[in-house]
């Protein structure tokens, strides 16, 4: 008789406490309805139930205690083995079920597990995220307040952002740099507000005020920083990076970046100097204008250093400081930084609202013509060794028959010594018939003068005995400071803060403009760098260039005058301001046109530019030591390549005579040009100088000015255009026969072939013979092929 084992619901065997049992605790009535349902059982999740005291025996015992045969059969060894053989029969079957299944569990429950840690792991990422994104936007915008329309300043970080009217940000700073960041910032205790102002102070460090007007439909915003500290300097840093567009101004600067942010200079003092040895050439502006339409405008009296891009940065940097040369005389008693941002939509806009206006006011008829005789005729720089060199080159001149006499400009040799003001009798025997001749023929006499005095000039012991020369600082002011200038190896400096100094100066040019006739001066003023180092004059100066302003002004109105060599603030006209000395290379050639655009966008829009071939003739020239006229002709092909840059600007200034070349080719190419010159090019430039006169926009200008929203027109750094009417593009390279040529918008006339040309695009490979110069002269916009 088969043996039947009934199991109750709420117990399990002990046996089978671990081989994950069937669910609900499922009869196991025989091995073959155990086979019957392996297929089911193994689809059904198994479920290990929990572990209870098993009471199979004592069940058995209980159901069966009246059943005698039965108790028998239990009782029986073969049934007692034939019950253990299907018991273990079963049993293994069942391991071989549920251990596979327990496996697949575990491996489950281990995925389910690494699941369940990666969605943990990026739910805490996600929540650093916000955390940051919360502390950032926390930090650049609810810190950041806006203090005035279109700006906002975080005053913890010392983040300041300018904004367009669209909403753009085109002006982005860190300021007071040098700061320590765990420093407080508080409002400024009620007798250091001002009106008008907001007023913040980070303790023991500076004080920052900070004001708005609107004028003209800008925003500009004014800045001024306060040192509380002797070892604190005021610096702000302006982000230069290339998505905040380009920048322009400031003067001549070293390798003469164009535009500025693609240069990179280290800090240094704003003031002029010689180009190849000092940071800055001898025209200089606190100015910058950036083509996403803004201005940056440092005051007068800030102790300025700039930097570009230094330390490996992409920054530009205004810095207040005190020094022993440039910055000696403190107006205040710690360094102020104080300079406004101005900001519009449109940079050609922006920069004619904030462009000097109304040159013409006060001018004198005589003066707007000698405007008009600079524009329409040439200057012939001499260095004059003796009185035979000036006439000959003057008959050399006549005998072209095509070239206008104009002025004939001497360089400081006539003079035995710098500072004497009388012309040197053993070289110039009959000087005043000479210049009778000269005058007689058409031609314009024009001295160089200087404000130095050698100690070797017979002026130098009356200067020092009148005390009319900057003295030496910390010393007695009876003993001057000296310094070198040119051919002088020791001169003094004449103190035009002196009441005394301009008479005695007049008192000794009167003979000279009464003996030789003589039309006007040139005032060669030097840069701050010819200034003695330890200088001091009667009155204090702001800084060393503040000399040549006060110079200037003292002497313009009491004698007439050409030109000056050097200048932070723009002259009166008619007088012209030179462009530095240019050696006669190809590379010098590439800054001409860069150079001239800084100048006039900063406010000087009459220039003087460099001789015809490079200033190597010249006494300061590093290629004419010995100051020999005679000296080599620049190469030929790079004096007719100048020759063609030099035709559009405003003034044409020659030193070497293109008669002098071998090479009828070279005097062909100079009478073509000479004929453009005065047809073509003449007429603009009048034109264009009246409109200075008036809005005080340059007359040699930049393609952006013609178009301030062409992002091409930006960067062209190799062409200009005479106010918005030619646009010329001079081969500048040796050998070059084509260049590439960008048109800004409308329709241009080629002035080679005369063909009509579309704006807009850039002209490729565009071919220029040697003796042709590449120009465009614009046409009405409804002009058609």
């Amino acid at each position: 008789m088969t043996s039947k084992f009934t199991l109750s619901d709420s117990d399990s065997s002990v046996t089978f406490s671990n081989s994950g049992s069937t669910p609900n605790g499922s009869s196991l009535d025989s091995e073959t309805e155990e086979d019957g349902n392996d297929e089911e059982m193994s689809k059904i999740p198994l479920q290990a139930p929990p572990r209870r005291k098993s009471k199979v025996i004592s069940q058995m015992s209980q159901k069966h205690a009246n059943d005698p045969a039965e108790i028998g059969d239990i009782q029986s060894p073969n049934s007692t083995i034939t019950s253990v053989n299907s018991i273990s029969s079963l049993l293994k079957e069942k391991l071989q079920l549920t251990i596979p299944q327990a496996l697949r569990n575990s491996k489950k429950r281990q995925n389910a597990d690494y699941r369940l840690r990666a969605f943990v792991g990026f739910l805490f990422i996600c929540v650093i995220f916000l955390v940051g994104f919360a502390h950032i936007y926390y930090t650049q915008n609810v810190l950041q307040r806006a203090y005035f329309e279109k700006f906002r300043f975080n005053k913890n970080e010392r983040l300041l952002h300018v904004y367009n009217s669209a909403g753009l940000e085109i002006v982005s700073a860190r300021l007071g740099n040098g700061i320590p960041t765990d420093t407080g910032v508080f409002p400024c205790l009620p007798h250091h507000q001002k009106s008008d102002s907001v007023c913040l102070e980070w303790l023991h460090y500076s004080r920052l005020y900070l004001t708005h007007a609107k004028r003209e439909g800008m925003h500009c915003y004014y800045l001024t920083w306060q040192s509380l500290n002797p070892s604190f300097n005021p610096k702000d840093c302006f982000d230069w990076s290339s998505r905040r567009g380009h920048w322009y101004g400031g003067g001549q600067i070293h390798n003469m970046a164009y535009p500025l942010e693609q240069g990179k200079l280290e800090l240094s003092p704003f003031i002029t100097g010689d180009i190849r040895r000092n940071p800055f050439g001898n025209v200089l502006k606190r100015y910058f204008l950036n083509s996403r339409g803004a201005t940056i405008l440092v005051d007068s009296e800030t102790p300025l250093y700039i930097s570009i891009n230094a330390n490996k940065t992409k920054e530009f940097c205004l810095q207040a400081k005190h020094d022993e040369f440039a910055y000696i005389n403190h107006l205040t008693q710690l360094p102020q930084l104080n300079y406004s941002i101005c900001a519009t939509d449109n940079m050609k806009n922006l920069h004619s609202s904030i462009a000097e206006k109304s040159l013409w006011d006060g001018l004198k008829p005589d003066e707007l013509r000698a405007v008009d005789v600079l524009l329409s005729e040439p200057i012939w720089q001499i260095s004059p060794t003796n009185e035979a060199t000036v006439y000959n080159y003057t008959e050399d001149i006549i005998a072209l028959g095509f070239l206008r006499q104009g002025h004939v400009l001497l360089s400081e040799e006539w003079q035995p010594s710098t500072g004497d003001f009388i012309l040197d009798e053993s070289r110039f025997k009959s000087m005043e018939e000479t210049i009778d001749i000269i005058r007689r023929r058409g031609f314009r006499i024009v001295f160089t003068i200087q404000p130095f005095i050698s100690t070797e000039s017979i002026n130098f012991r009356d200067a020092v005995t009148n005390r009319l020369l900057i003295s030496e600082r910390g010393s007695d002011p009876r003993i001057p400071a000296l310094t070198r200038y040119h051919q002088s190896n020791s001169a003094g400096v004449l103190d035009i803060t002196n009441n005394k100094t301009l008479p005695w100066l007049l008192k000794k040019l009167e003979p000279l403009l009464k003996k030789y006739h003589i039309e006007s001066f040139y005032l060669d003023l030097g840069t701050a760098y010819d200034m003695p180092h330890y200088y001091k004059c009667q009155e204090p100066l702001t800084n060393p260039d503040h000399y040549k302003t006060l110079f200037t002004k003292a002497i313009i109105g009491s004698i007439p005058v050409l030109g000056v060599s050097a200048a932070i603030t723009r002259p009166k006209a008619p007088v012209f301001v030179s462009l530095p000395p240019f050696p006669s290379s190809w590379k010098a050639i590439k800054t001409v046109i860069p150079t001239i655009l800084s100048y006039g966008m900063i406010g000087f829009p009459f220039v003087l530019p460099g001789a015809v071939g490079g200033d190597i003739a010249l006494p300061m020239s590093d290629n004419n030591p010995n100051n020999d006229f005679h000296v080599n002709l620049p190469d030929k092909e790079l004096y007719i390549r100048w020759l063609q840059l030099s035709t559009f600007l405003p003034v044409i200034r020659f030193t070497h005579l293109p008669s002098k070349y071998a090479d009828d080719s070279v005097l062909e190419m100079t009478k073509t040009l000479t004929s453009l010159r005065q047809k073509t090019v003449t007429p603009l430039l009048k034109k264009y100088a009246n409109e200075t006169l008036d809005s005080g926009l340059p007359i040699i200008r930049p393609l952006w000015m013609l178009d301030p929203m062409d992002p091409a027109c930006h960067v062209v750094v190799d062409e200009f255009s005479v106010g918005e009417e030619l646009i010329v593009a001079p081969i500048l390279y040796s050998g070059s026969r084509q260049r590439e040529v960008y048109l800004p918008a409308g329709v241009w006339r080629d002035g080679i072939d005369g063909s009509l040309r579309k704006g807009s695009r850039w002209i490729h490979n565009y071919r220029v013979a040697e003796d042709k110069v590449a120009y465009f002269v614009k046409m009405p916009d409804n002009t058609r092929f």
